[in-house]
């Protein structure tokens, strides 16, 4: 890995145009290696709206985005509900595609999903690509490097009050497919597998503390909804190395001094960033040094945003080599977090029957098409 890519930009189709796909459509114009010439919705004047603006894309059906020729890679940004549908759509077009988490909204549906691409000679690959920036990688470098010893204990920590504060159509948060751990838990959990390995059994438990929301905002202010998953679950997962997570996800807590993620190892502690962003400040302790201590940027991408796993991923059809964002990643994470709410459904520890080989660093200095 690592040699400079050269040649034509991989071409990229989005299929999905709600709020998320600013934030790609920013970021994708500015990586390496790929551009965006087409968007897609079915709700098509909503994709017209972005290629009006953008003379470079042009706004198709789902249906003409799949078939164009021009298109190597398809970015799948719609609601969980629809990633499995629109996934095999592409792939069965012959297609690469990338998508926002989850993978599928179960195991049954993703499942398929590897297996087909695996056949036919295509990639999966799958947000959060956040793991590839500058806070976890360099959290990462530093537990390779061995300066806290031997990883043997974690805890990874989000709470927040509720989405219906913030968004104008928040139902499917709480929805089958939703919810804290499905929703926010491929950050925390794509960093721990990124961090300490694949998860071998997890214990939880579960709760809810309302059973109707009301929509705080936007032309549906006022809106009340039912809520249909566990807002409140924690719980242990037990990494392949030994190593214990305590974990807790919430939309039930109004507010906390809670540390995203901490790592213990046998000669030190150390302190990562927030998941759900790229870069950040990485803190360690050890018994030489008592107290938290910043340590400098040691890997990932500088200045990454959504997307930079499609560049890495474009970057790895082009070479052959494996994509750090994949799908195995993705549906052992969506495994970890399944089996996660069937043990608190079920009352018991569940051993979890997927596994993954952690990803290859990102160097320090690297960029999306040479790494």
């Amino acid at each position: 890995m690592g040699e400079q890519v050269t040649g034509p930009l991989t071409k990229v189709g989005i299929v999905g145009t709600g709020v998320i796909s600013g934030t790609y459509l920013d970021h994708l114009a500015k990586l390496p290696g790929v551009d965006v010439v087409a968007v897609a919705d079915l709700d098509l004047p909503r994709a017209q709206a972005i290629a009006d603006k953008n003379p470079a894309i042009r706004a198709l059906s789902p249906e003409d985005l799949y078939a164009a020729d021009d298109i190597e890679i398809v970015v799948n940004l719609t609601i969980p509900a629809a990633h499995a549908a629109v996934h095999q759509a592409a792939l069965a077009a012959g297609k690469n595609v990338y998508g926002e988490k989850p993978l599928a909204m179960d195991r049954a549906e993703a499942e398929p999903l590897l297996k087909y691409a695996a056949a036919n000679d295509l990639r999966i690959g799958c947000a959060p690509d956040t793991v590839l920036g500058t806070g976890t990688q360099t959290a990462r470098a530093v537990i390779d490097r061995g300066d806290i010893g031997t990883p043997h204990a974690a805890t990874a920590f989000m709470v927040t009050p509720g989405h219906e504060l913030w968004h104008p159509a928040p139902e499917f948060y709480y929805k089958p497919g939703g919810g804290p751990v499905l929703d926010m838990g491929p950050y925390y959990v794509t960093s721990l597998v990124t961090l300490l390995g694949p998860v071998v059994r997890v214990t939880a438990r579960a709760g809810r503390a309302k059973q109707q929301r009301t929509i705080h905002t936007g032309p549906r202010a006022g809106t009340v909804f039912d809520v249909e998953v566990p807002t409140h679950v924690t719980g242990v997962l037990e990494h392949e190395s030994g190593a214990l997570t305590t974990v807790l996800m919430s939309f039930d807590v109004w507010a906390g001094r809670l540390p995203r993620i901490e790592v213990h190892g046998t000669d030190g502690s150390l302190s990562v960033p927030d998941p759900n962003g790229f870069d950040g400040t990485v803190e360690i302790v050890t018994p030489e040094q008592r107290e938290w201590t910043e340590v400098p940027v040691a890997g990932g991408y500088a200045g990454a945003g959504r997307g930079v796993g499609v560049a890495d991923m474009a970057r790895a059809v082009r070479t052959g080599d494996p994509h750090r964002a994949s799908g195995e990643l993705a549906y052992h994470v969506l495994d970890v977090l399944e089996s996660f709410i069937d043990s608190a459904v079920q009352d018991q520890p569940l051993d979890v029957a997927s596994t993954v080989t952690r990803p290859a660093p990102v160097p320090l200095g690297a960029s999306p098409e040479t790494a």
